[in-house]
């Protein structure tokens, strides 16, 4: 006879920040780098150049706000477009024999699903850097010390919200065991079946 199969949902794993933290890291460490240099060397005679372009990228300046921000949102889409391949992801939901309602798989499913990492990513980016520009605008607009840098903010952020999500998916498997012992102890479930 014929099998009638209930439809089955799912989701693709895609997040507003897919890269992390690296794009801060990436961009605070690039941001560094020639500050590094003017500390080390701009003392040196006919090196006072390099001593105004660390200067002019300490934190706080318009300069190192705009290439903070490019930075992070380069890095943002850049390591995101490593890490998630939207051709592949398509690929593998056609071999599957998934598909996206609407959406005919193959190419189309990848530049759709392109279309929304690209969405994604942009939020995440803006949301991360504003995250990252925070303590510098608290500290240089409000006169606000804070002892935490951008990325370092960040990090704590992103860490927090980690610890939330495995709390509350130990609080959900805990509620699915207790549920299960109910069962059992009713003389449904698993041990119906010995």
């Amino acid at each position: 006879g014929r099998k009638v199969f209930a439809a089955q949902t799912s989701h693709l794993p895609l997040k507003v920040n897919m890269a992390g933290v690296i794009p801060a890291i990436f961009a605070s460490s690039i941001l560094l780098f020639p500050a590094s240099l003017g500390a080390w060397f701009g003392q040196s005679e006919g090196m006072g150049w390099l001593q105004d372009i660390s200067q002019s990228i300490a934190p706080g300046q318009p300069l190192n706000i705009l290439l903070f921000s490019a930075g992070i949102i380069f890095f943002c889409f850049f390591y995101t477009a490593l890490m998630f391949n939207p051709k592949d992801v398509a690929e593998n939901l056609k071999k599957s024999g998934a598909f996206i309602p609407g959406i005919r798989p193959g190419e189309q499913s990848a530049r759709y699903i392109d279309g929304v990492l690209t969405r994604l990513t942009m939020f995440g980016a803006l949301y991360m850097t504003a995250v990252c520009l925070l303590p510098q605008f608290l500290v240089v607009a409000a006169n606000v010390p804070f002892y935490l840098g951008g990325t370092s903010l960040l990090i704590v952020v992103v860490v927090v919200m980690d610890f939330m999500s495995q709390v509350q998916s130990h609080l959900v498997s805990h509620q699915y065991e207790s549920l299960m012992k109910k069962a059992n102890l009713k003389g449904y479930g698993s041990g119906m079946l010995r």
